[in-house]
């Protein structure tokens, strides 16, 4: 199984904050790892340097053996935390999902019949064909999160990096999510979440991380969350609540 994500030793600061503390993780195609750990443990910041938003002030990010920045446009597929998206935009449902495919578009090139059927099979798979037309802002949280991961989705990725997805959404759009993210896994795509929801981990992941700035504890689902750096961070999250990072 080919290696898609590297990272060794990684370092990141805000100023003299530092975020991520000599971080080593590794992702296999055909994987997905969760990431899990309290508020302002860093690990936003850890999918943002993954996709190449953020430089790395120590340490190396590899995606399929390059730097992030190097890849083809378009090879990594970000989604944000639904709150870190300005919502203002004039946009549609599907004028946002079609966004996923202009990195692979040339100059001035229009749509073909393939970035059509990519941008409706994304559209689709989410359950968004009655909201196709209506403006993003109008949208409820969980709809409007379904929106950004149908655009990832029509993007065609080759790294699929999710903030958090199951926020604010219902239960049926979490199984739905689950499903599409189990079934690009087994189709090979690679995909590394960070999530509070860990009740399903297992079915979720094949992996799970406890990360608080450095790597706290990472294996399969059932032994991270027996381990007692797993028990850490619960308890963390009872006194703190649970504050985004």
């Amino acid at each position: 199984m080919s290696v898609a994500v590297t990272v060794s030793e990684l370092v990141v600061r805000y100023d003299r904050v530092v975020a991520l503390d000599r971080i080593d993780l590794e992702l296999a195609s055909g994987m997905a790892l969760g990431i899990v750990g309290p508020n302002g443990s860093g690990k936003s910041t850890l999918l943002k340097t993954i996709a190449g938003l953020v430089v790395p002030s120590a340490g190396t990010v590899e995606v399929f053996g390059v730097a992030p920045r190097t890849l083809a446009p378009g090879s990594i597929a970000y989604v944000p935390q639904v709150e870190a998206v300005d919502w203002s935009f004039p946009a549609s449902v599907a004028d946002v999902v079609a966004m996923g495919r202009y990195p692979r578009l040339r100059p001035l090139a229009r749509f073909s019949k393939a970035d059509r059927a990519a941008v409706d099979n994304a559209i689709e798979s989410l359950h968004l064909g009655d909201l196709r037309n209506r403006h993003i802002s109008q949208l409820s949280g969980g709809q409007q999160q379904r929106a950004f991961v149908a655009r990832a989705i029509a993007q065609e990725p080759k790294l699929l990096l999710l903030d958090e997805p199951t926020t604010g959404v219902d239960a049926r759009t979490e199984e739905s999510l689950r499903e599409i993210v189990r079934g690009l896994v087994a189709s090979g795509l690679p995909v590394l979440m960070t999530t509070h929801d860990l009740d399903r981990a297992s079915e979720w992941f094949d992996r799970l991380a406890v990360v608080d700035r450095r790597v706290l504890a990472e294996g399969d689902p059932e032994t991270v969350l027996n381990s007692g750096a797993y028990a850490g961070i619960r308890e963390h999250a009872h006194v703190h609540g649970h504050a985004r990072s």
